[in-house]
């Protein structure tokens, strides 16, 4: 029996290593994160030190049992969970454990790191063991408790004052302040216009253009000329003076040297990906994961290719340049390769967390090498940081820029200007991509014919050309990244999540590759801006991630931390609370006065979203309400659209029954209706001008889906198997299970479909899943609620005021909590998207 248990994160990583240790290793994974705060109001209990309440996550369950029972058969112990903060608390999670299951008496504990996956890194990280670094487990124990805090408190201040369901996030908020102001920003722009004036030159060796720089003896700016006409008599004056030709009264030459950019960190990998290869920030960080765990690279085996991809260092090893230099010299030639390897520093005063920048594990695997055995996005980012890895140890690029200035008459001045590559350097390799491109950048690759003072050059035509200035564009993810780094909000290991958290909330949603806000998203920027100001500050977020960088550089102790922000953090809610009502939200707009009855029309975020209204609460009538149709915005909508909005429903007429068919649109968008069907409108349809034999196609199309969606039912059994929007499934209402894909859905009998459920089973999410026995099964469940509701649970132990966690809860069913409770819970553990897949 192997005599020692190492402990990584994820199976992949498992599966590599335990090929390097050999016979006497048990290496498993725990799947990430083991335990996590219990959903609950008081897992982290400000009163008592702000101690913390666990509880195994059930997905991991399994997993922790596993290492359990190996824990028991091994002489010693090894956590070798990723080497930052994250990882370091799973392996204090996993050591608390087996401690409070006894399995740690007489075995030895030690954590060792690595930030590649290769035998050699392997070998290095097993000779050096040391114990677990309580700085860094305190310093994510505190931003955990910081982000539930902040969740559990404030999210209900927002569903009472702007809408039910959302969510407030201590990092996640100032993210999208960002998007919102831009949105606002670009909203407020008022375009000018101006124009440039152009000649083009016709060389005997070369035609080129050249842009005017000076008018009647002055300097000519921006926005010299800003209309049609002015444009046009200064074109014909210019043309005149010149008189066919230009003179050359300049040339200018100078020469300049460009530097290589650093080797990647994770943000500036998110970055460069999202310009270069077109990755979301996730499935950058998703394929980086593979590639560092590992990929079978022929007769070599399974190899890690590329280093930890969670850093904020731009430091390379020793190895790793040494490596990289022959690798230069070799393909390159020693005229590319410095005398001694470049250095680079990092802003972050926390980059001695993780050791070394992003690069390949060995340059000498080049991306040509290793690409039949890697999937595209694989290969595409591994190129990616091989290229930035090698070019950032090369020689700069000696660029020439050549400036010639030619003048129409003596009042007229153009300029020409061309930069050409002198020697190549690193941009043999690599060149980083850009946001956007300035002068020089248009320049770049721009060769100019000879010319020297005194030439005349023939001239072709003079042009001039209408511009409008141009807003400040929405935040594309590299760029959103690049602004939250810059402010110092978040870690760029947290980029991913804070993105994916905006988008699965629908504060935001994606217009081609940039973010729009929608206006829940805004109505909540809003609301936080207005009420919870300091917490949504750029610099208040930075500052409290710097304190937690000095909390896990053991600079700072992080329970003083967590009073500083928790005591003035809870005051502001609990006024806020009392003193707001809906009226202070944020999001009401009054748009005028309805010319029918008179009275005000607004538009506002309602229970079910963006709507107008007619009417207030004050008035005798009921107020009239509209839900918004897609594409309008309540920021924007006018008063004439949103009276168009109280034309619904509209009445079609009656199907060949005399059933009666409308058109309305609904929390989720414009359909149709006949009887009890309800059939979404597609894009193409317009809610105003849809007739009713459109309508009845599209609700006839519907209703034959819904007759074809039961493929077997089994007599006695509220299972049925189903056509579903991913393909066939099985679901009891409650629970909805896979069925295997070699396996005709048809034929499957009852017992094969209870068994597919016991194993397969997850709960159904909404908008799937059969609706035939939800009612009956949520009743029984209401009655066992109230059966099990009586006898009170005992109140569980505080736990230690630094860190220590509770026992795991017993199974014992909890009372039923007030609404507010569990709505806030599901808020905390975020709520199933509507559009997901059921499993």
């Amino acid at each position: 029996m192997p005599k020692h248990l190492l402990i990584v994160e994820s199976p992949a990583k498992a599966k590599t290593i335990n090929k390097y240790l050999g016979k006497d290793f048990t290496v498993l994974a725990s799947y990430g994160h083991v335990r996590d705060l219990v959903p609950k109001e008081g897992a982290v209990d400000p009163d008592h030190g702000f101690a913390m309440r666990y509880d195994l996550i059930e997905k991991n369950e399994k997993h922790v049992e596993a290492i359990a029972k190996a824990a028991k058969g091994a002489d010693d112990i090894f956590l070798a969970t990723d080497p930052d903060r994250e990882g370091e608390a799973i392996s204090w999670h996993i050591a608390e454990i087996l401690k409070e299951r006894g399995l740690l008496k007489d075995k030895s504990m030690q954590r060792v790191v690595f930030t590649e996956i290769t035998p050699r890194a392997i070998k290095e990280a097993m000779a050096q063991p040391r114990a677990i670094a309580d700085n860094l487990v305190d310093a994510q124990q505190a931003r955990r408790a910081l982000d539930y805090l902040v969740g559990f408190n404030l999210s209900p201040v927002l569903w009472r004052k702007v809408q039910r369901g959302l969510s407030a996030g201590r990092v996640q908020s100032p993210a999208l302040r960002m998007i919102v102001e831009r949105e606002e920003e670009i909203e407020a722009f008022k375009a000018r216009e101006y124009w440039s004036i152009q000649a083009d030159c016709a060389h005997p060796t070369q035609h080129f253009s050249a842009k005017l720089i000076r008018l009647d003896g002055q300097k000519f700016e921006q926005f010299t000329i800003t209309d049609g006409d002015t444009a046009e008599a200064a074109r014909l004056r210019i043309q005149q003076a010149a008189q066919g030709r230009l003179h050359v009264t300049d040339v200018a030459s100078k020469e300049r040297k460009r530097r290589p950019a650093p080797p990647f960190t994770t943000s500036t990998l998110q970055q460069e990906a999202s310009r270069k290869l077109g990755f979301t920030t996730r499935k950058t960080m998703q394929v980086a994961q593979k590639l560092y765990e590992g990929v079978a690279i022929g007769e070599e085996g399974t190899v890690g290719l590329i280093s930890y991809m969670r850093t904020d260092s731009v430091n390379l090893s020793q190895d790793a340049l040494v490596e990289i230099r022959d690798v230069i010299a070799r393909d390159y030639g020693t005229a590319s390769l410095p005398d001694k390897p470049n250095t680079y520093t990092t802003k972050s005063k926390n980059a001695q967390e993780a050791h070394e920048a992003v690069r390949p594990t060995s340059a000498l695997r080049t991306p040509a090498q290793v690409a039949r055995f890697l999937t595209d996005d694989e290969r595409r980012l591994y190129e990616l940081i091989w290229k930035r890895a090698v070019a950032c140890q090369m020689i700069p690029a000696t660029l020439n820029t050549i400036s010639v200035d030619l003048s129409a008459g003596s009042e007229h001045v153009f300029r020409a200007s061309g930069t050409t590559v002198v020697v190549p350097g690193f941009l043999a390799v690599y060149e980083e991509g850009k946001d956007s491109k300035n002068a020089e950048d248009e320049d770049e690759g721009r060769k100019l014919p000879a010319m020297k003072p005194g030439d005349n050059v023939p001239l072709e035509r003079i042009g001039a050309e209408q511009h409008f200035t141009q807003p400040p564009p929405r935040y594309t993810e590299a760029a959103l990244v690049k602004a939250l780094e810059e402010y110092g909000i978040g870690r760029p290991s947290t980029y991913a999540s804070i993105i994916q958290t905006l988008l699965f909330r629908k504060y935001t949603e994606m217009e081609g590759r940039s973010f729009k806000p929608t206006d829940v998203g805004r109505a909540v920027s809003k609301f936080l801006s207005s009420h919870f100001t300091r917490y949504v500050d750029y610099d208040f977020t930075a500052k409290l991630e710097d304190e937690l960088d000095a909390v896990s550089r053991g600079e700072e102790e992080w329970v003083p931390l967590m009073e500083r922000f928790w005591g003035p953090f809870k005051e502001l809610v609990s006024d806020k609370s009392e003193s707001l009502d809906r009226t202070d939200a944020g999001s009401a707009r009054v748009l005028g006065i309805d010319p029918g009855s008179g009275k005000e029309v607004s538009a506002r975020i309602g229970r079910f979203g963006p709507m107008v209204q007619i009417g207030t609460v004050e008035d005798e009538e009921k107020p009239k309400f509209a839900s918004l149709q897609p594409g309008q915005s309540i920021y924007s909508i006018s008063l004439e659209d949103a009276l168009k909005l109280f034309d619904m429903p509209r009445r079609l007429g009656a199907d060949a029954n005399g059933e009666e068919v409308s058109v309305g649109i609904g929390r989720f968008g414009p359909f149709a209706k006949r009887g009890s069907t309800y059939a979404s409108l597609k894009k193409e349809d317009d809610p105003y001008k849809i007739d009713l034999a459109r309508a009845l196609f599209l609700i006839e199309e519907k209703e034959e889906i819904a007759r074809n969606r039961i493929i077997k039912e089994f007599e006695g059994s509220d299972i049925q198997v189903l056509n579903g929007r991913f393909g066939p499934y099985i679901s009891d209402g409650t629970l909805n299970g896979k069925i295997p894909k070699d396996r005709e859905p048809a034929s499957l009998t009852l017992a094969e479909v209870q068994q597919l459920m016991a194993e397969t089973g997850k709960p159904a999410r909404k908008g799937f899943g059969a609706k035939k026995a939800a009612t009956k099964k949520a009743a029984a469940k209401k009655s066992a609620v109230k059966k099990d509701a009586a006898p009170k649970k005992k109140a569980a132990k505080k736990a230690p005021a630094r860190k220590a966690a509770a026992k795991k809860a017993t199974t014992t069913k909890t009372p039923v909590k007030k609404a507010v409770k569990k709505a806030v819970v599901k808020a905390v553990k975020a709520p199933v998207d509507d559009d997901t897949p059921p499993f």
